[in-house]
């Protein structure tokens, strides 16, 4: 195995727990797994299209070059976790598990419940409008996890757990042994929807990214089950990994208060969720209407462009000064 490091910069992987490792790709995360009975590991998500060459060079880094996983899991297809998904699945040739209640978003049979940009609670979610919802076709190289019990057949250490709410067929990732949890977006460990806590990678523990979830009953129950695990770490689709009694004592009160804590006060699925099965979108509530969403849409896009020069403008400098 070579050397790893625990930095959580962008493009810079980092270790979560024995045999597990994280690497940013600018606001979401992908995780690599070890299989110690047979040194195989694992893709978990695939990140935005972005994430390909990143995954890469993480691979060639921890398992070398020519390096190939065994399976690729995805705990949900939205748009930020499957990015790069066809390419590495195609390149590698292996096979993509995922929740048969995922299936028909991964095959083309069905577009995901679009996106809300009307629940708040920052930048992000203004922008929500323009986060493509629309089928990845993976053709037959999809897998389906058993559904009478949860293992995972290429990870023998890890069982999935049904978490639904943000998506439909959404799985949580669990190794018992030292109690890891990797929770996808069932929750987050920054608060997803502020530009500022994406960028700066602040750590709180979060319910699911609010601009996408579709079933707040499901998302609270999903937590509620999570929470009940007592994790010793915590790593999750968007945020930095956390540990410890402080983290448990986090995510006991987000469930505990969820309605409070994360589910919008208003939004097109905070009082009606939209309707799933295993064909796809039954239906969805009306759309959420906000007189002020164009110009918030507006604003937002004019905000980041600034927030996106000033960034740069900082990074020039600071090289200059170097």
């Amino acid at each position: 195995m070579k050397n790893t490091t625990t930095k959580v910069d962008e493009g810079s992987h980092f270790k979560v727990a024995e045999g597990v490792w994280g690497l940013r790709d600018i606001f979401v995360n992908v995780y690599m797994i070890e299989n110690p009975s047979d040194n195989s590991w694992v893709l978990v998500d695939a990140g935005l299209k972005t994430a390909y060459p990143k995954i890469k060079r993480m691979a060639v880094s921890l398992f070398g070059e020519n390096a190939r996983p065994s399976a690729i899991i995805i705990t949900h297809g939205h748009f930020d976790h499957v990015g790069s998904l066809k390419k590495l699945s195609e390149e590698w040739d292996v096979p993509v598990y995922a929740h048969y209640l995922e299936i028909p978003y991964l095959t083309g049979k069905s577009a995901y419940p679009p996106p809300d940009s009307s629940v708040g609670g920052g930048l992000v979610s203004y922008l929500a409008d323009l986060y493509p919802s629309s089928a990845l076709n993976l053709g037959s190289r999809v897998r389906v996890f058993p559904d009478i019990m949860p293992t995972i057949p290429v990870l023998s250490d890890w069982k999935y757990i049904h978490t639904p709410g943000h998506s439909p067929g959404h799985i949580s990732l669990w190794r018992e042994k030292d109690k890891v949890l990797i929770a996808g977006d069932a929750f987050a460990t920054t608060r997803q929807e502020s530009v500022f806590s994406v960028i700066f990678q602040r750590k709180v523990l979060s319910g699911p990214p609010k601009y996408f979830t579709c079933n707040w009953l499901q998302a609270e129950d999903s937590v509620s089950k999570l929470a009940a695990l007592l994790p010793n770490v915590v790593a999750a689709g968007h945020g930095r990994p956390m540990a410890g009694i402080e983290m448990q004592q986090e995510l006991i009160e987000l469930a505990y208060y969820f309605p409070e804590k994360a589910v919008p006060e208003v939004g097109r699925y905070t009082m009606t969720p939209a309707i799933t099965d295993g064909t796809g979108v039954v239906s969805i509530p009306p759309e959420h209407s906000n007189p002020y969403q164009v110009f918030l849409t507006i604003s937002t896009v004019t905000a980041l462009a600034a927030l996106g020069w000033a960034l740069l403008s900082r990074q020039k400098m600071q090289k200059s000064i170097q």
